[in-house]
Order: structure tokens, then C-alpha cells, then sequence
């Protein structure tokens, strides 16, 4: 978790918070940010592909930004960004070059553990590093079979900063993860590219494929067979157009906010809605929530559709174990609906929201409470009891995803909830407080 004490976020910007009313609804129509995981994946992709690759809808969010840093670093020419759009003049599967500095990845867990893969390929070494709360966070499930590869990346402890060490030759290997892992899969599969024959990798649940998609799009030797991954060393990409769909992980808090708040009516338009990643649509059709898709189609392989989402009453549930991966970042908001919901909802299964951006079990069960909301955090997930929000202050501990969730809390409210520690929302959903109150939440933001 971020330390409290930290006045400033990674980018300099000062502590900020927010003030939310109570009471409100959501209407209206509009369109979230870009999909964050897709835009960290066009950019290093398309910096190691051959030609140029054209890039719509990019999220302009600080995670997002970071990995087009460390490539411009590392000698890529990208321009951009510019309302969404960036042009990335690919340099080839080995025509990145050594960084006159360590690689500062900020707040992002996808950034580092996904450029650990890649880097892992290169001639030469790179330290990462990233701010506090990612310091905090755990390396070792890539740095482990990233070392069955051949592979050499040095840690604290398993921690950051990491020296990964160029020049080694990898190998393929067969590798079960143990953990469902959108981000430990693909840094595999960017260590697969390098390795010298076929990488398999083998799930023991579905999580996010964007990486899969992806590596297609860009006609890369790569085969899925149910829960199993195959890619072939010495291969190459070939530059494409990319359009970035609407982030389905933005669009939940104004999905769970139209959910509770009765007289709500909103339209999300052109979200991604990828089937490793709908666990959160599934999850409160489940609960009772009133949501229907148009417009669906797809764009550059990702499916999208226009979400409509209408007040419905939401009742507690049993949350099935097979759709925890496929809303493995949307908990929070989730547990929103949960504490709104009428009677118990109970989540299993979920022992990877301890190791987020913050312990999100343990911050979400804390702030319920403190908002007068049973909640009880349990080694692998969370027991909600709905009942009545009433007002209060919440430490969102530095993560995004905490501070947008109590935000939308304050739609079914008693009373101001104050949300301390918010500046890291910036790095994912950079114009929140603009949509959000222009969607019909009363909600300011204050430095410290």
C-alpha cells in the first residue's frame, strides 16, 4: 500500500482528494477512456514491429504514459500523444537500445512485469523501477519462470527495482501458472518471442487476452487451444492500425453507479467487451442489474459494444468462482453494488486483490465498515452484508480504483464521504471528475 505519508504522487503532482455529496443519479451518455491494458500492449508491440503502427483511442492515463516513455527511451520514435492518437515507428524485433537510465514505471504493475519479459530479450541490461506502492508489490511470479527460461533478473527480496540482464539466450519451456495472470502470461509470452523454440503456457482459469489478440493482429506465430497459450521463438511483427476501445475496467464505476442509484439511466459508448474481461457485466446481470448491449462489433480483433445501464434493485450473491478472474480489477466497484444490494453477497477465490495497487480486500472491508457497512475480509475474498452508506472519510491508500469506487458509494449515501490519497487516479482514468459530474455526481476535487 502507498504510504500514507507520501505527499506526492510519481508525476509530482500533490495529494489530492475528494469531496463527494450524497444522493444523485446518472444519465446521459458517454465514453470512457481507452482501455488501459490494450494501450500498454500497442506500444511495445508496435515499438518492436516492423513499419509504423497507428494508434486510436490510446489512454493518455499515467500507467499508460509510462510505457511510452520507457520506449521513446530505449530509442523508439513515437509521436504523441494527441487526443488519442500516436504513431510508433517500430525499430524491429531487436532494435531497441540501452537507456541512459533506469526505466521509471511509476504506479504500473503492467508495465513492469510485462517489459520484464521483453527485456529478458535484449543485449543489454535495464534496471525498473516505480514508485512506492509498486515497490511494494510482488516480482517474483515473473521473475521465477522467467529464470526456468535462462533468464537472469535481479530483485530486493523479490521487489523492485529489477536488473534485468541482456545478452543471455532463453529458452522455451512448458510452464502452468499458478496463479490465473493476465500480466505473468504475457510477460511469458514477450520471453517467448526471444527464446529459441516454443513456449507453452497453460492457465488454470481464462484471464485477459489482449496480449494473444494482439500478437495476431500483428501476424505472429502464436496458437491458443482452451486454456493453453503456444508461441514460437525468432519470429516477427508486422506494424497495423489499432483502435483502442473504451476501458470496460473505467466503465464499471459509472455501470455500478447507474446500478444503485434509483432514476439512473446511462449509456457507456464503444467499450470493450473482450470475454475474459465481461466478468463484471456478468456479475450484476447476476445481482439484478438491469444492463443491455448494442451496437456490438469488433475492432482491430477486441469485440465493442454501447452498455446501457438502468436502476434496478440488486440483490446479494454468492459470486461464482469462475468469474473472479474476469473481474479480477472491477472488485472494488463491485463491492459498491455489494453493499447496496439486499442481503449477504459473499466473494471466494480472489486472493490476488491483496496484492494490487493496495491490499484491496483489506482497504474496501475498511472503508465499508467506516461508512457504517458489514464487511468482513477473509483470506481469499470478502462477506458483505447491504445495508444502509452513510458518511464518512475514506484512505483510498494511493489506488485509483478505491478512490473512483467510494466515489460513486456517495450516489446511495446518507451523507459527504470524504476519499483521502486520490492523485493515482490520473493514472488510468485522467478526466474522472469531468465525466463523473458531468454524468450527475457532485463531486470536487481538492489538493491538500
Amino acid at each position: 500500500m502507498k504510504d500514507k505519508g507520501a505527499q506526492t504522487s510519481v508525476s509530482g503532482q500533490q495529494r489530492k482528494h475528494y469531496i463527494v455529496q450524497p444522493g444523485g443519479k446518472l444519465t446521459g451518455e458517454l465514453r470512457v477512456p481507452g482501455d488501459k491494458s490494450i494501450s500498454h500492449r500497442a506500444i511495445m508491440l508496435g515499438s518492436i514491429a516492423e513499419g509504423v503502427t497507428h494508434v486510436t483511442g490510446f489512454l493518455e492515463g499515467e500507467d499508460a504514459l509510462a510505457t511510452l516513455s520507457a520506449f521513446r527511451e530505449m530509442g523508439v520514435t513515437i509521436e504523441g500523444p494527441d487526443n488519442g492518437e500516436v504513431t510508433i515507428h517500430g525499430v524491429g524485433m531487436n532494435g531497441l537500445s540501452l537507456p541512459d537510465n533506469a526505466l521509471d514505471l511509476g504506479n504500473s504493475g503492467t508495465s513492469i512485469r510485462l517489459l520484464c519479459g521483453l527485456l529478458a530479450g535484449q543485449k543489454f541490461n535495464t534496471v525498473l523501477k516505480g514508485d512506492s506502492s509498486l515497490a511494494k508489490r510482488p516480482m517474483g511470479r515473473v521473475i521465477d519462470p522467467l529464470a526456468k527460461m535462462g533468464a537472469v533478473v535481479g530483485s530486493n527480496e523479490g521487489k523492485l527495482p529489477l536488473h534485468v540482464q541482456g545478452g543471455n539466450t532463453l529458452y522455451g519451456i512448458a510452464y502452468e501458472l499458478p496463479m490465473a495472470s493476465a500480466q505473468v502470461k504475457s510477460c511469458l509470452l514477450l520471453a517467448g518471442m526471444y527464446a529459441k523454440g516454443k513456449t507453452t503456457i497453460v492457465e488454470p482459469a481464462p484471464t485477459r487476452d489482449h496480449s494473444e489478440r494482439m500478437l495476431k493482429g500483428m501476424s505472429y506465430p502464436i496458437t491458443v487451444d482452451g486454456n493453453k497459450v503456444v508461441i514460437e521463438g525468432g519470429g516477427k511483427l508486422i506494424a497495423t492500425d489499432i483502435d483502442v476501445p473504451s476501458d470496460i475496467s473505467s466503465a464499471t464505476f459509472f455501470m455500478v453507479g447507474a446500478a444503485i442509484a434509483p432514476g439512473s439511466d446511462i449509456t457507456l459508448k464503444h467499450v470493450g467487451i473482450n470475454p475474459t474481461r465481461i466478468g463484471v457485466i456478468n456479475i450484476l446481470r447476476l445481482m439484478g442489474a438491469h444492463i443491455t448491449l448494442t451496437n456490438e462489433g469488433e475492432t482491430g480483433g477486441e469485440p465493442v459494444a454501447d452498455i446501457r445501464i438502468q436502476y434496478a434493485p440488486l440483490k446479494g450473491i454468492t459470486i461464482p468462482e469462475e468469474q473472479v478472474p474476469l473481474a479480477i480489477d472491477e472488485f472494488p466497484a463491485i463491492f459498491i453494488a455489494a453493499a447496496c444490494a439486499e442481503g449477504r453477497t459473499v466473494l471466494t477465490g480472489a486472493e490476488e486483490l491483496r496484492v494490487k495497487e493496495s491490499d484491496r480486500i483489506q482497504v474496501m472491508a475498511d472503508g465499508l465498515s467506516s461508512l457504517g457497512i458489514e464487511a468482513i475480509a477473509t483470506d481469499d475474498g470478502i462477506v458483505i452484508e447491504g445495508g444502509t452508506i452513510g458518511s464518512g472519510e475514506i484512505d483510498s491508500h494511493g489506488d485509483h480504483r478505491i478512490a473512483m469506487s467510494f466515489a460513486m458509494a456517495a450516489l446511495q449515501a446518507g451523507g459527504t464521504i470524504v476519499i483521502q490519497n486520490c492523485a493515482n487516479v490520473a493514472t488510468s482514468f485522467p478526466n474522472f471528475v469531468e465525466l463523473a459530474t458531468g454524468a450527475g455526481l457532485e463531486l470536487a476535487e481538492l489538493d491538500d
